[in-house]
């Protein structure tokens, strides 16, 4: 089983909108996925109540509670984690030492760039992330096209010397779904497939599956 960890300290970055949709998109090609929900606002775990019962199975687990980390079934391919925002001291090293991978969203603000600073300065502070024991990605998440921001963002990550994972657009259809309890890979319309394309390089860092996704 790989698992893999959706984390920012900086609130409203897209964590669940990230964990969901990759949840989604590995059930669409028939995974075997579970999403643990470790946020006390328990975002996922009300959007898997609300799916509906002929999409794709997604198992839901609740890690909100630190003695339940690590509980999941045996027979998972892959388990994503919604993290909760404040992702500090022993419960984010308890997480992590859960984790194959971690993918970090990050919005062009200038407070989520900041946020993100420091909390790519305080991952590398825990032993396994420092020896290389934890892939780390980061998402350009919710950026809108030839905007200002877009470019403050680019230059963080050259500052940083560590370009994203993926450009995902702002798009109203993630949350209009997710209030169905779906998202963008339970649809296959033209729309949807364009969406779905800006996930495909984020699918093949953390995915080891050669076949065509869409």
């Amino acid at each position: 089983m790989k698992t893999i960890l959706i984390a920012n300290q900086k609130g409203g970055c897209g964590k669940t909108n990230t964990a969901i949709t990759l949840a989604s998109a590995l059930a669409a090609k028939n995974y075997r996925v579970a999403l643990a929900d470790a946020d006390n606002q328990k975002s996922s775990l009300q959007w898997l109540k609300q799916r509906p019962e002929q999409s794709p199975t997604i198992q839901s687990l609740d890690w909100r509670n630190d003695k339940s980390i690590g509980d999941a079934p045996k027979n998972l391919e892959y388990l994503i984690i919604d993290a909760p925002g404040a992702l500090s001291g022993e419960h984010a090293e308890h997480l992590i030492s859960e984790s194959h991978a971690i993918i970090i969203p990050i919005q062009p603000s200038f407070f989520d760039i900041d946020s993100t600073r420091r909390f790519l300065k305080h991952l590398q502070e825990i032993k396994r992330v420092r020896k290389g024991k934890v892939e780390l990605h980061l998402l350009a998440n919710r950026v809108k096209s030839n905007s200002a921001s877009s470019q403050n963002i680019q230059e963080f990550f050259s500052k940083i010397e560590q370009q994203p994972v993926a450009w995902i657009s702002e798009r109203s259809a993630y949350g209009q779904l997710a209030m169905q309890g779906l998202s963008v890979f339970d649809k296959h319309q033209k729309l949807y497939q364009t969406i779905q394309k800006q996930w495909q390089p984020l699918l093949n860092a953390i995915i080891d599956d050669p076949t065509a996704w869409f």
